[in-house]
């Protein structure tokens, strides 16, 4: 499910006539300016024109060619400096053109730009392509997928960048499967299933704590919240990638993600509106998977630690309840005021038993609060640090990479509101309020000193898609944090 079958061909130079007229299918990006270079240039900048184009698209130009076989062209003019998510969201309009014509091959002409313009191009088209071309799950009985199998890269030459491309879209790939699965398919059994498969083929070491071990821990938080299930297949996923020839005794950066495979709000039950989607509560963990695969398909030199916290937030007589208390693995206790709040309860203790490990950062990952989704809607993701001197690099990863996000505070004041009589800490606040904050804040006692970034994936959802991405669940996160990791020195 993680691979793509999709071939590349690439090309500096543009194609003769003869193979561009052999060719069906084409995705032509030029200059707003005229160029004799282009072929066809004449007919496409007058049809162009007719349907009163602005100086730089945002839709492609879609029309066929008088050659023999009628070649079908998608056809965009941009300004070089074009943002990276608005080159992507247009990639991902040319593509859909193009797949929506079931296009077995698709042709791709970059002309009139710059060396370094042209492979920034080629990326993103490469990027959308391979993003469309992603096998996700279908359950209908009449399936009909029409994903292109090879692209034909015309005025790009080969590139490393493009091998980092191909292992984000698998990584992003498998972060969509698996959001994509119902729960009866995606239990923490059944994800624990594509774990150790996973485990198997890239060579990760793996340890399991089930829910008997994580009692035994001290876990109160994390098992709080799976004691509702009925089935008690709950637990945390450790997965560790060590490089080859790398010290074993090296530290790693830590991935982490929510993995609630379902969520009915508990006793605090959600109404039918909100809870309709909520097997894709365990996006988070799905997301650091991804991240995971990626890394290890292009053989980072430093360690990675994956943790996933899969359970099931079930109603029922054994579930936990508002006014419990429980103690997390380090020792804090925490008063529960919503059941529906489970996101920031299992992370906790996966969150003190990745810091045990004094790693040099650690990101999670969680589709964790409503009130950052109404703050940014589907179109950015709300990160949060304990680093404040990040906050600047966080929003420039953000542009550079295409998956924008936007910081929040984490000032001590917020904390007022998990005030609790009882405990150590509410576990959020009874209050109407920034709970995006309020949800920061009270992770960030699971994470010592360790530096870390909170993800609240607020674009994990976005209808139609979202820059490159053409499903309603986009797997937001992966492109982010291998720039962040690989192109910030972060690590």
């Amino acid at each position: 499910m993680e691979n793509i079958a999709l071939s590349l061909k690439t090309a500096e130079k543009a194609p003769t006539r003869a193979e561009f007229d052999r060719a069906a299918h084409w995705i032509i990006i030029a200059p707003a300016g005229h160029t004799q270079k282009l072929p066809y240039a004449e007919l496409l900048y007058q049809r162009r024109s007719r349907v009163q184009r602005a100086a730089a698209d945002t839709e492609p130009l879609v029309t066929e060619l008088p050659n023999k076989i009628g070649s079908r062209v998608a056809f965009a003019c941009i300004k070089p400096e074009l943002s990276q998510f608005n080159l992507l969201t247009l990639a991902r309009k040319l593509v859909t053109a193009l797949t929506r014509d079931k296009a077995a091959t698709i042709s791709v002409l970059v002309s009139g730009f710059t060396h370094r313009q042209r492979e920034r191009i080629g990326e993103a088209l490469y990027a959308a392509v391979l993003a469309a071309a992603a096998d996700l799950p279908s359950f209908k009985k009449k399936r009909e997928k029409h994903a292109p199998a090879s692209l034909h890269i015309y005025g790009v030459p080969d590139s490393p960048r493009l091998l980092r491309t191909r292992a984000e879209a698998e990584g992003n790939a498998l972060a969509r499967h698996l959001t994509l699965l119902p729960s009866n398919f995606l239990t923490p059994t059944e994800y624990m299933q594509q774990v150790r498969r996973l485990a198997r083929s890239h060579g990760w070491k793996l340890k399991f704590y089930d829910m008997k071990t994580l009692r035994r821990m001290g876990a109160g938080a994390f098992t709080a919240v799976a004691q509702g299930s009925p089935v008690a297949d709950a637990g945390i996923a450790h997965l560790r990638y060590e490089p080859r020839g790398g010290r074993a005794n090296a530290k790693a950066v830590a991935v982490v993600g929510k993995g609630i495979c379902y969520d009915t709000g508990g006793v605090n039950l959600k109404t039918a509106q909100f809870m309709y989607g909520m097997h894709g509560d365990m996006q988070g963990s799905a997301v650091a998977l991804g991240i995971l695969h990626a890394l290890t398909q292009l053989k980072v030199r430093f360690p990675v630690d994956c943790w996933l916290a899969l359970a099931m937030n079930h109603v029922g007589s054994r579930a936990y309840k508002p006014n419990d208390v429980v103690t997390a693995v380090n020792g804090i206790t925490i008063e529960v005021v919503d059941t529906d709040a489970e996101g920031r309860m299992v992370l906790a203790d996966t969150l003190a038993l990745a810091a045990r490990q004094k790693p040099r950062l650690i990101l999670d990952y969680a589709t964790l609060t409503g009130s950052c989704k109404r703050a940014l809607g589907g179109y950015m993701s709300g990160v949060f640090t304990n680093r404040d001197f990040w906050v600047h690099r966080l929003i420039e990863v953000g542009r550079q990479s295409g998956e924008r996000v936007w910081p929040f505070p984490m000032d001590e004041d917020y904390d007022q509101a998990l005030d609790s009589e009882i405990a150590d800490v509410k576990q959020c606040s009874n209050e109407p309020g920034a709970d995006h904050i309020n949800a920061a804040r009270f992770l960030g006692r699971f994470v010592d000193d360790v530096p870390w970034i909170h993800m609240d994936l607020s674009a994990g959802g976005n209808k139609g898609g979202l820059a490159h991405i053409p499903t309603n669940k986009t797997g937001f996160g992966v492109r982010f944090t291998l720039n962040l990791l690989l192109d910030q020195e972060m690590v």
